[in-house]
């Protein structure tokens, strides 16, 4: 299970960026269009970042997904989760 240091919410853009870690990002890898996971240099997931959160959220193969559900059921209700 992996904890949620801390998330950035950005409304206006339909985003959110969620800390994993506090280790540098070192790469990134694009799950889809609308995820993203970054790691460090020892493969460390850093953090996800998820766009077009109104229009669903699919939290499939994304790790910490199920506290990344739990997130995004605190974020205003345009937001989603599929």
């Amino acid at each position: 299970m992996a904890t949620i240091l801390q998330f950035e919410h950005d409304a206006e853009a339909d985003a959110l960026y969620v800390y994993l870690s506090d280790k540098e990002y070192a790469r990134g890898e694009v799950i889809s269009p609308e995820r993203r996971v970054d790691f460090s240099e020892d493969g460390t997931v850093v953090g996800v970042e998820l766009t077009c959160l109104s229009e669903g959220v699919r939290l499939n193969s994304l790790p910490a997904a199920d506290e990344i559900g739990d997130l995004l059921a605190t974020l205003p209700s345009r937001c989603s989760r599929d």
